[in-house]
Formats: structure tokens, C-alpha cells, sequence
């Protein structure tokens, strides 16, 4: 599986999009845009129960790239008294600066953020086999090393296999 074909292929990537969403589950007043093509997409990312979730991302490299990194982690957004500061800071600059909302897309959260454990929360972002990316979402208050110790042995046989 490959990114391009997975994800950012424009035809591919205009297939996934969520669109008309809330960018602040679940009534966000600020919504993904409807009429967007996928070759206009810069920035692609998933939502979990919580919000926007910015552990796994796609930007595409250019200016448009720097600009909003240098907008997303300016000291101004990461010092201010944000309850989540990465992740709040991420949902108002998205929901407040049109010129990164035209540049979104949503995918459903499995195409690149699937969960490794079942939360009850969220229905929609525990891994299946195929899932491209796994994230291992607040392991820490379990235990990081064995939950993840079964994908490792998986993609070593997988990586193995290739040789």
C-alpha cells in the first residue's frame, strides 16, 4: 500500500473526503467545505471523537506548507491557554483562517489514524487489519510496549516477507 494510491491520489483522495462536517464534532458551526477538488488539497487529517486529531497528518510541501506550520506552532497559539494546546490551537486556526479550511480535507479516521485499543467513545477509529496507519492514543496509561509489541511482529513478518 502507498500513500499516493491510498490517500493523495486527487480522484482517490476526492473519493474520502468528508465533507460538510463539523471541524469540532459534534456541532461545530464551522464545517468542511462541500465543493473542494482534491487537487486543490494542501492538508489532509483525520477527526476522532475529540476534534481534529493532529497525530497523524499529510501537508503537501510548498509555500503554502510553511505557512501554515509557522501559523499552527507560533508561540502566540502554543502559549495560549488552550486545555489541549496542540490540538485546540489546530482547531482554531483551521475554524477561523479560511485560507487553511479551503486548503482541508477530512478522511474518515481509519484511512490514516486508526486506534490501537477500542475506546467506547469512538466507534469509528479502532484498527482493522489493512489499515494504513495505527496510533497508539493515550498508551501511556496502559502499557505502550505490549500493546504495540503484536503490530511490530506483524510488519517485521510483513517487512521480512519483501527480502
Amino acid at each position: 500500500m502507498n500513500i499516493e494510491s491510498h490517500v493523495v491520489n486527487p480522484k482517490r483522495l476526492e473519493s474520502l473526503m468528508v465533507r460538510d462536517a463539523p471541524i469540532v464534532p459534534p456541532d461545530s458551526v464551522i464545517k468542511t467545505f462541500s465543493h473542494l477538488k482534491g487537487d486543490r488539497i494542501d492538508f489532509i487529517l483525520t477527526q476522532d471523537f475529540e476534534g481534529l486529531s493532529p497525530t497523524s497528518f499529510i501537508v503537501r510541501s510548498g509555500e503554502w506548507a510553511k505557512f501554515f506550520l509557522d501559523a499552527w506552532f507560533d508561540p502566540l497559539y502554543r502559549s495560549y491557554n488552550f486545555q489541549r494546546a496542540e490540538r485546540h490551537a489546530l482547531e482554531h486556526i483551521v475554524q477561523w483562517h479560511p485560507t487553511i479550511l479551503s486548503k482541508l480535507a477530512l478522511v474518515p479516521q481509519r484511512t490514516m489514524n486508526s486506534y490501537s485499543a477500542v475506546r467506547t467513545e469512538d466507534k469509528q477509529g479502532p484498527w482493522k487489519d489493512g489499515d494504513f496507519i495505527i496510533t497508539f492514543a493515550g498508551c501511556e496509561q496502559r502499557d505502550c510496549a505490549s500493546e504495540s509489541e503484536p503490530f511490530h511482529k506483524q510488519w517485521r513478518a510483513v517487512f521480512q516477507a519483501q527480502d
